[in-house]
């Protein structure tokens, strides 16, 4: 049941599903999305329309649709997310990879004030405008895992921590392989995975503070995909996805479990032998390879960088 809607302020979603087009067409950074709050957990018996009022479970309480605005890159593909419980109150920043200015506008419409900015991890793409951030909220709070703290970074975050901002309760989990710290953030049935899960592709291990493919592979298996398969997934880059998309149709995923074989093809990786158990695909509609080196070691690694 669909309980309550935010008005987009920018630019519709049709406008970015196509990462290819984005890219060829030069799509202007602004992308900003409005989100819907779905009620999952249970039967509804709406009491008063109206006034949101509801009966759940014998409990009584309003119904809020909670602010949650996207903003993508539109040369890096990445995502800074604004998030509140409701216009007027405190919010946080998921990220601050930019572009911000839209999002200073929707929290200047909603009369929001950003109290945190909380960090997946330290790559440039996620933390490129925080310094912006932090001019138009010098109070902010930067909390980060303490492997991922950046120049401006206030406060430690860790796996199993819990905040309160704004009415929200946000969860954090450790979810490393892609970097040391990676954290992902679980907020009103929704988490946010930075670059350890995406739609249809996973995280790369290539990157500076890599732990690696097995680091990767249980933090998505153990950690994520644990999370009820109603939970929408807002990753790092490009579109959202759930749990339980992601369990049926994530390709990397479908192997894990046993579903699919494993590819057996021999191919050259980063100039080295190795053997090819997928070539899937990736965030920026190129392609992600899970490689088998000759040792028995795994790794994912650009698709690009793959020859057969």
């Amino acid at each position: 049941m669909v309980v309550g809607q935010l008005e987009a302020v920018a630019v519709p979603r049709e406008a970015h599903e196509d990462v290819d087009r984005l890219v060829a067409d030069g799509h202007p950074a602004a992308l900003l999305e409005a989100e819907r709050l779905v009620e999952r957990d249970a039967a509804i018996d709406v009491a008063d329309a109206v006034a949101g009022m509801d009966e759940l479970h014998g409990l009584e309480r309003t119904l809020r649709p909670m602010i949650l605005e996207r903003s993508m890159s539109d040369g890096w593909l990445s995502n800074t997310y604004l998030v509140a419980a409701e216009p007027g109150g405190d919010a946080f920043l998921v990220d601050a990879g930019g572009p911000l200015a839209p999002l200073l506008a929707a929290a200047e419409e909603r009369d929001l004030n950003v109290t945190h900015v909380l960090l997946t991890h330290h790559h440039h793409d996620h933390v490129a405008e925080l310094a912006a951030a932090l001019d138009r909220w010098p109070d902010a709070a930067v909390l980060a895992h303490p492997e991922e703290r950046v120049p401006g970074t206030t406060g430690d975050l860790t796996g199993g921590d819990e905040l309160q901002i704004g009415g929200l309760t946000v969860r954090a989990l450790h979810t490393p392989g892609h970097t040391a710290g990676m954290l992902a953030l679980v907020v009103d049935g929704n988490v946010f995975t930075g670059d350890t899960l995406f739609k249809g592709s996973v995280g790369g291990v290539r990157a500076p503070g890599s732990t690696g493919y097995e680091d990767l592979r249980r933090s998505i298996m153990e950690v994520l995909l644990e999370l009820p398969p109603e939970t929408v997934v807002r990753p790092g880059h490009t579109d959202p996805t759930t749990v339980g998309d992601e369990l049926e149709s994530n390709r990397f995923v479908r192997i894990w479990r046993g579903l699919d074989p494993e590819g057996s093809e021999p191919c050259t990786a980063l100039g080295e032998p190795a053997t090819l158990i997928l070539l899937g695909d990736d965030y920026d509609g190129g392609h992600k390879a899970w490689v088998r080196w000759p040792d028995g070691r795994d790794d994912i690694v650009p698709g690009s960088k793959v020859s057969r």
